[in-house]
């Protein structure tokens, strides 16, 4: 079956999120034989038009502004919906991330449409597309058919494989020119509290603290064997409650979900607040001291041990096998 497939590519940072690409992807099965349609928007945006299309967009359209500079729900949303109206699609697919959960709400109830969120993966069957999700903090997954009117839906980070990118391909980049009226809410300016390098929720390996870490120092460790790792440092609530970081680390039911392919947690307990937030990630890690540590009944790998004996040992490993 061929449908058309809209996609909305985040920008962060001057670069386009992974889950833009894994939108695609995602796109992809939804699409079958038809069309993909890349959506930008923003003040400059344009540049990045050639870089959807090589991860497998037929076509982009981009809305620029001014006003689009830093990201607001009233305005997005009067951009993205002008370029639904315009394409008319069969399916569309954001992000689960912070912009997409504020904005996808926001777009069905305009649309007058239902929105399956969160979606780790889609297949289709018997003509229809079945989206799977997980319910009840990831203890329990569910499939969701939509067999009459417009499919939207967000994907959870790291959980559906981007195609492979062809620098070759070539597609049409066109622009839209959407009358963003007077905004409610003006961003003025944005403090970022969150630490320089991988983004948490689409990191593939996360090195995650709890109280067992004790202090801010305590955390340096762990900083350390996440940059040899290449990945990025997450936190329980009870290491965020204590000040041992700030709060945009936080991973768990009430923080950030995420689903790395490697998740160490050194001095985690295992609340079951907290596993609502990782369980799903590919292969997990745990070293703590007490053996009975709800952790380790989902680890796939337990060291019992004194999380600053431990750490330093596999920092010193790991540093000489990428030697």
């Amino acid at each position: 079956m061929a449908r058309k497939v809209l996609i909305l590519g985040e920008i962060r940072n001057d670069s386009l999120r992974n889950v833009s690409f894994e939108a695609i992807g995602a796109a992809r099965i939804a699409a079958g034989e038809g069309e993909i349609v890349g959506v930008l928007i923003g003040d400059h945006v344009q540049l990045f038009g050639n870089e959807l299309i090589q991860y497998g967009a037929d076509r982009v359209v981009t809305v620029e502004d001014d006003k689009l500079k830093q990201y607001t729900s009233d305005g997005f949303s009067e951009a993205l919906l002008a370029v639904i109206n315009q394409e008319n699609p069969e399916v569309i697919i954001i992000g689960h991330t912070s912009l997409g959960k504020d904005l996808s709400p926001r777009i069905a109830s305009k649309l007058d449409s239902g929105l399956i969120s969160d979606v780790t993966s889609i297949e289709e069957i018997d003509g229809n597309l079945v989206f799977t999700r997980p319910i009840y903090s990831g203890k329990a997954f569910e499939r969701k058919v939509i067999t009459d009117g417009l499919v939207f839906a967000t994907i959870r980070p790291n959980n559906i494989e981007p195609l492979v990118k062809a620098e070759a391909s070539s597609g049409e980049i066109s622009s839209l020119s959407v009358d963003i009226r007077d905004l409610r809410t003006i961003v003025k300016n944005v403090v970022r509290k969150a630490s320089e390098g991988v983004d948490l929720t689409e990191a593939n390996v996360i090195v995650a603290g709890g109280r067992g870490v004790k202090s801010k120092e305590g955390f340096e460790p762990l900083k350390e064997l996440a940059k040899v790792l290449g990945g990025a440092v997450g936190a329980s609530r009870g290491a965020c409650d204590a000040d041992y970081c700030d709060y945009s680390l936080q991973i768990g039911q009430t923080g950030k979900v995420v689903t790395p392919e490697l998740y160490i947690a050194c001095g985690i307990s295992g609340a079951i607040q907290h596993l609502a937030g990782m369980s799903n990630s590919k292969v997990i890690v745990a070293i703590n001291k007490d053996p009975e540590a709800n952790i380790f009944q989902i680890a796939d790998y337990g060291i019992v041990g004194d999380l600053f004996e431990v750490v330093p040992m596999l920092i010193e490993e790991f540093a000489a096998v990428k030697q």
